[in-house]
């Protein structure tokens, strides 16, 4: 792995030595041996208090990253249009500082073809002929706070990050929740989807990882007490319908409090978890019935369907991230927008910062 940037130097056993200046730093490290103004890219940086709010749009969510940005985002065999477009545009927007990994003569003349000039100035390429293994070293030492799939399939990207000597493993489970705008209720909000990217079908012991999950991402969204459907096709409990008992034991766990401060409810149907009207004439008065911040679904096609389906039938931008693992990881899909992976590495940035 080589990085080309001119004036940067990698951590560790990459030639880095601690308390040497690195140009372009943000802060200097608090490291009590350090030198002041080392520019360790694992440091403390001081931020600005920001108030916490509710974010209820893709446009607050751009914001807000902007207030926490920018972060380094490791771009995994980048010589791909839109992840490179996506890029750019969350440098220009002061998201990310993007690490672009690959072949560099591929991922240059595909810069070069879409226009990109500033991108190839400012961003630090790296010459590797295992972008995805030396993208996760480079999360490892904290040198990239967020992995963005490029032109790899996700397996191979997931095969590197699950590594159990060198990944980036916590012991959760990782699962991958979507965010996309909803407006049934007449005000735009956004909706969490989860899992559907991931977890083919998860059992009641990694349902419980993923709600845990998704509340991380909910409380990052600024929901002090987020609101949680538990997804089915009924709201009656039935042995004949698998998901309805796990959706009823989920509930019992989070009214004996073992999910913290929430408010989570199921089994739902899709109309009762989005729809108050709907919920009220079911006879449901659960707080989370109707009003819903995020959607658990019961297994891998259910979340696959509905996340395109407000995509493509919807017509709602979406943002999407991968959690449980010791950075954000964003796996987009090769036909999503570039609007979508800019979005994706805004919720990305918000969820590194938490």
């Amino acid at each position: 792995m080589r990085l080309l940037r001119q004036g940067f130097l990698l951590p560790g056993q990459l030639g880095f030595e601690h308390g040497s200046a690195v140009p372009g730093a943000f802060e200097h490290c608090d490291a009590p041996h350090c030198k002041a103004g080392c520019g360790w890219p694992t440091i403390s940086i001081m931020l600005t208090a920001i108030e916490t709010q509710l974010i209820s749009t893709f446009t607050t969510l751009l914001d807000r990253a902007r207030q926490l940005g920018p972060r380094r985002v490791a771009v995994i065999v980048a010589d791909d249009e839109v992840a490179l477009t996506a890029a750019d545009r969350a440098l220009q927007l002061g998201i990310a500082v993007p690490v672009l990994l690959g072949n560099v003569a591929a991922i240059r003349a595909r810069a070069e073809e879409l226009g990109l000039a500033d991108l190839l100035s400012a961003a630090e390429l790296v010459d590797t002929t295992d972008a995805a293994a030396d993208a996760v070293q480079l999360a490892r030492e904290g040198y990239v706070e967020v992995l963005l799939k490029g032109h790899l399939r996700t397996d191979e990207l997931l095969h590197a990050v699950l590594n159990k000597n060198t990944g980036l493993r916590t012991g959760r489970l990782l699962s991958d929740v979507l965010l996309y705008e909803d407006t049934l209720a007449g005000e735009t909000r956004l909706v969490g989807i989860t899992d559907g990217g991931l977890n083919v079908l998860p059992t009641l012991e990694q349902k419980q990882q993923i709600v845990e999950n998704a509340i991380e991402v909910m409380r990052c969204l600024g929901h002090s007490r987020p609101k949680l459907a538990i997804m089915s096709a009924t709201e009656a409990v039935s042995a004949s319908l698998p998901s309805t008992e796990d959706a009823f034991r989920l509930t019992q766990m989070a009214e004996a409090g073992e999910f913290g401060d929430i408010e989570m409810f199921g089994p739902l149907a899709l109309d009762c978890a989005l729809l108050e009207s709907a919920a009220r004439a079911k006879g449901i008065t659960h707080p989370a019935a109707g009003r819903a911040d995020c959607m658990i679904v019961p297994n891998i096609e259910s979340g696959n369907l509905l996340g395109k389906a407000v995509k493509y039938l919807g017509g709602s931008q979406c943002a999407h991230v991968v959690v449980g693992a010791k950075v954000p990881i964003l796996i987009p899909s090769r036909v999503e927008s570039v609007d979508d992976k800019v979005n994706s590495i805004a919720l990305g940035v918000l969820f590194a910062r938490r």
